[in-house]
């Protein structure tokens, strides 16, 4: 396995990976035909010299009644006699022998198959029997030598085609395992040539079923980034077209300042201008650092482990707001007792709770009533904002959270980007923005649910 790590080439580790698993299964199955064939051969062959056996006795038989003396020496009628002998004896006397069987027994098994060495030094196998009658002792003997070549023989028979066969086979395994890495090769080769702008799916003919879950994972995140470059190029047209008022407005203040001369409150009054300005474009800049980061790491807020009290949260941001509110004359309102605890980042959750707060405060006339409200609603958090304000129509509430997109109108200052901000915080922490007409105070209501925890 550490070998097929080293290898650079996925058709390399799959090559050699297929050959090692070939060529222990055709060693395997070569061993097991061995064996068998060896075991078989056995079988045989001691049939054989049972039934030579059986064959001696027969003869005996039906010489029974011959007295003639002396023992009988069996001619030699084939090459391979020497290596076959066989020995009768009647009534202990050898009466029949085979010219290399000797005079002594050559078992001392009276029945049965044995492994002796005889005078000669050879091995033989030997099978033992009786005559029809008792007085009769059969033995015949083979030399295992030729049971050795005869077993050679067959296995070459039989592996010798194998193993002239494996280099073939292994020439087709690399033949055919570099055929069907052949769309791996001519996607690289796509890929290879692709300029870097070009963005449209990756087209292959006839895509195996392995790799078109890739080809199209590819494609999907080419269309991702299609669209996050298209959004950011929109993004950066927006913003610069946007930048472009508070600070020619500045400029502007600027100049009148400069050309104020000595009318003290020309020149105060442009200078309170540029002030405003000026805070118009660090909010904006606040708001497009926001936005740019929740576009960069989508996935932060929903992947963080931790636990956001969103009635604390509430809380703090109503407090913090409170002074503005003050100073329009308008009633802040917060209705938020028990603990609500949601998964997401507290930071985060303090942008959405700001925005939504400071927009009913900012786009609501002078006296108006912004209430604020935390609770469990069916296993969930809720965060209601409602305003006593002029409220917006079907349209207006459809084009919420469009970048720089501000209702006609309205002379407040702003960009626009507050709610696409909320929006995009709500859509990362898996929460549901719902906006519509206040039944309790006639303006705008935003609903945010989250899951509870």
């Amino acid at each position: 396995m550490k070998l097929l790590r080293r290898l650079k080439s996925l058709q390399a580790r799959l090559l050699a990976l297929v050959l090692t698993l070939v060529t222990a299964v055709w060693l395997g199955a070569a061993a097991l035909t061995m064996v068998e064939a060896r075991d078989e051969l056995g079988e045989l062959l001691d049939g054989h010299l049972a039934q030579a056996a059986a064959l001696l006795v027969m003869q005996q038989a039906q010489a029974h009644g011959d007295d003639e003396d002396g023992v009988a020496d069996a001619p030699s009628l084939h090459k391979y006699a020497p290596k076959v002998a066989f020995q009768v004896y009647h009534e202990g006397q050898l009466t029949m022998r085979s010219a290399n069987a000797g005079m002594a027994p050559m078992s001392g098994k009276p029945r049965g198959f044995s492994t002796v060495r005889l005078s000669d030094g050879a091995q033989w196998r030997v099978f033992a029997t009786r005559g029809t009658e008792h007085d009769v002792q059969v033995f015949v003997g083979e030399q295992t030598e030729t049971r050795h070549d005869i077993l050679l023989a067959v296995l070459r028979g039989m592996l010798l085609p194998l193993v002239c066969t494996l280099p073939l086979l292994a020439l087709l395994l690399w033949w055919a395992v570099r055929q069907g890495l052949a769309p791996l090769r001519q996607l690289s080769q796509v890929l290879r040539q692709r300029q870097p702008q070009a963005l449209e799916p990756v087209v292959l003919t006839d895509v195996p079923s392995e790799i078109k879950p890739l080809v199209e994972s590819l494609n999907a995140l080419f269309e991702r980034i299609d669209a996050m470059v298209a959004s950011e190029r929109r993004f950066t047209a927006d913003a610069a077209h946007e930048l472009r008022t508070p600070i020619a407005a500045i400029r502007a203040q600027a100049q009148v300042a400069l050309g104020a001369g000595t009318d003290t409150a020309q020149r105060d009054h442009a200078l309170q201008v540029t002030l405003a300005g000026c805070d118009r474009a660090t909010r904006l800049v606040e708001q497009l650092l926001t936005l740019a980061r929740l576009e960069t790491s989508p996935h932060a807020p929903s992947t963080t482990p931790k636990t956001t009290d969103v009635t604390a949260v509430a809380r703090r941001v109503a407090a913090d707001l409170a002074p503005t509110a003050l100073a329009r004359q308008q009633t802040l309102e917060l209705d938020a007792h028990a603990p609500c605890p949601i998964a997401g980042d507290e930071m985060l959750v303090s942008v959405l709770v700001r925005n939504l707060i400071d927009n009913a405060l900012r786009y609501s006339p002078s006296g108006a009533r912004i209430q604020v409200g935390v609770a469990h609603e069916a296993g969930q958090t809720v965060l209601r904002v409602e305003d006593s304000g002029p409220g917006m129509t079907t349209e207006e509430m459809a084009r919420l959270g469009e970048r720089f997109y501000r209702v006609l109108g309205n002379n407040q200052p702003g960009s626009g980007l507050g709610w696409s901000i909320a929006r995009r915080i709500a859509e990362a922490s898996g929460a549901q923005v719902q906006v519509g007409r206040s039944d309790l105070l006639g303006g705008l209501s935003v609903t945010v649910r989250w899951r509870a925890r």
